[in-house]
């Protein structure tokens, strides 16, 4: 580690992975709820345990990038942060923040727009933690070093305040509240999102693999290029059914049915970034991350999306459980693997130790990610089950159809379990061993 303020990025990762422990935890017990609907308490109803899965996703998510974005913006731009007292207050009121929801929720205090369920002086918190955010890493990067890397991280992240600000917008028409639900929930994981993952990952490919800065930076151009021209106006497969004029159904299946492309040259983009690197870097398993990162993003994003994406079929499978299997992958895939790569890639650095539990962190990935590909294929048939028999077909009724799919439920089930057990592994990874060195 070259910088001194790096080393607050580990208050980040660590209230990252405590969140994302809360968030399988809850939806553990949500896929309980589908085969034992009365197992648990009555304050634990299945909208607030769904609820509280969600949004402790997007949360951790979120910590995660701030994190690897205090860990590689001084390196990128060659300087301190600017503030690292302001970087830990904006941790806490955040941490805090995400934990007064989750006791909110519990009481039934929440908004009825899902993901943005948090109340009103939540939003403030979070707009106040984005501000300082921001203002500490705009900062950093006016004074230092300019590379496309940080660039485009900064325009991703400025993206994701900027779309935030639609979740105060509450129109009384119920088509414009949709549509401009989606300018948050769709332009962030589908559009500047996938702006931070493409930055962390190019940073993670020069350190790991040793190709030269231009060579990734040229990636890194077409891959953004690719992302903004397909996910602005694919926003439309969302628009199908909610009022919106028809033409949205054109532009929407066209522009969403590239949306497989950018997803694709991620792929490409690590597996030549490795090839060309040809470098044995110690820490295997931030490799492993990284590279199954971008398959796994490929299929959950890019195959699973374009598998209803277009309007004719999502006609029949929209709101299913194929709608479930592709959220499920795709949210892993994209942005859960890239937050792990870059704090299994960070962590020994910040405690000045070399990468140490590769071998408990490898097994963690395989059994976090056979957990989560078994259950898309769990949801995926339950998924066509009941687009059959309850939408093409029209031969049962929603809940007769839910007693056809039972074991796919109860398959989605010992996934979960699996994932817990993953994750379990990959916390206990993450413990160092003995004392650090002595610099």
């Amino acid at each position: 580690m070259k910088y001194e303020s790096q080393k607050v990025a580990k208050l980040y990762f660590i209230g990252a992975l405590t969140l994302f422990l809360a968030q399988v935890a809850f939806g553990l017990l949500g896929g309980l709820l589908y085969v034992a609907p009365t197992a648990l308490p009555d304050f634990l109803p299945f909208n607030v345990v769904r609820m509280i899965h969600t949004n402790a996703l997007v949360v951790w998510l979120l910590m995660g990038f701030f994190g690897a974005t205090y860990y590689l913006i001084p390196e990128e731009t060659e300087s301190e942060l600017h503030s690292v007292g302001l970087a830990k207050l904006q941790f806490w009121v955040f941490f805090i923040a995400a934990l007064v929801a989750v006791v909110g929720y519990l009481f039934g205090n929440y908004d009825g727009r899902s993901y943005l369920e948090q109340p009103i002086y939540i939003k403030v918190g979070i707009v106040l933690v984005a501000l300082m955010f921001l203002y500490n890493i705009s900062m950093t990067v006016l004074k230092g070093r300019k590379t496309v890397i940080s660039n485009i991280l900064l325009l991703g992240l400025w993206g994701v305040a900027v779309f935030f600000l639609f979740a105060f917008y509450l129109p009384n028409n119920v088509v414009l509240d949709k549509m401009f639900w989606w300018w948050v929930v769709h332009l962030w994981v589908e559009g500047v999102w996938e702006l931070v993952m493409a930055s962390i990952m190019a940073f993670l490919m020069i350190k790991m693999t040793g190709v030269d800065r231009e060579v990734v930076e040229k990636w890194l151009y077409v891959i953004v290029s690719l992302t903004l021209f397909t996910g602005i106006l694919g926003t439309g497969h969302h628009y199908y059914w909610i009022g919106t004029p028809g033409y949205w159904q054109w532009i929407g299946s066209i522009f969403s049915a590239l949306e497989v492309i950018p997803f694709f040259a991620m792929v490409l983009f690590t597996f030549s970034m490795v090839w060309k690197g040809g470098r044995d870097h110690p820490n295997k398993a931030a490799m492993l991350w990284s590279l199954g990162c971008s398959v796994m993003a490929f299929f959950g994003a890019g195959v699973w999306g374009f598998l209803h994406t277009l309007a004719p079929v999502n006609y029949y499978t929209h709101g299913t459980q194929i709608t479930a299997a592709h959220g499920h992958l795709a949210f892993y895939g994209a942005y859960a693997m890239i937050n792990l790569a870059m704090i299994t890639y960070a962590m020994p650095l910040v405690l000045g130790r070399e990468p140490y539990h590769q071998r408990l962190n490898m097994w963690s990935f395989w059994i976090i990610t056979s957990g989560v590909v078994f259950m898309t294929f769990a949801l995926t048939f339950a998924g066509v089950v009941q687009v059959h028999l309850q939408r093409v077909m029209g031969i049962m009724t929603y809940m007769e159809v839910q007693d056809q799919i039972g074991l796919f439920y109860w398959m989605r089930l010992g996934a979960g379990v699996f994932v817990v057990l993953g994750l379990v592994l990959y916390l206990l990874s993450m413990v160092p061993p003995g004392r650090a060195k002595s610099a």
